[in-house]
């Protein structure tokens, strides 16, 4: 009797965890935070999709408190096929290969993979994306956060009579 582990379902420890994705109801809250609806469909859709998209791979550095880099691994793609997007808050970086015919080429195998992608990142307020480079196969995108001065905390005097 009980639960045995199989697809949906596996043990950490004493817990039953579930594998499977449990839509979240943002309309309750909706009712209740004015303005958040934005927040709460673009935190679901950001969700939904990294579910299933793990090509191709990436790493996010923080060099410091304000300093980031995004790598993304584009082995076989020349810089010609790389695109990268900036749209507001959102970071785009798509790969397209260019098609080239080599009639004396015959693969036996191909292990490489080839397709083209589409890689998206949503950014926090204030983040500035700085130049890109491509590097032994992988293409690294500095981010940095720049906030400005009337944003920052600032102490106040207080005057005396």
């Amino acid at each position: 009797m009980g639960i045995e582990p199989n697809d949906s379902y596996f043990f950490k420890g004493d817990i039953i965890m579930n594998q499977q994705l449990a839509r979240f109801d943002a309309n309750a809250l909706n009712r209740a935070l004015v303005g958040f609806d934005s927040l709460f469909n673009d935190f679901e859709h950001r969700f939904a999709n990294q579910i299933n998209q793990s090509y191709p791979p990436y790493n996010i550095l923080k060099h410091s408190e304000d300093s980031y880099a995004i790598e993304v691994a584009v082995t076989g793609f020349t810089k010609d096929e790389i695109t990268v997007e900036v749209d507001q808050n959102r970071l785009v970086v798509k790969g397209e290969r260019l098609p080239v015919e080599n009639a004396d080429t015959e693969y036996l195998y191909r292990g490489l993979a080839s397709r083209n992608f589409v890689r998206s990142w949503t950014l926090a307020e204030h983040m500035v994306v700085g130049e890109g480079r491509i590097k032994n196969g992988v293409l690294t995108i500095d981010v940095t956060r720049e906030v400005p001065e009337a944003l920052k905390p600032r102490i106040l005097k207080i005057k005396g009579e």
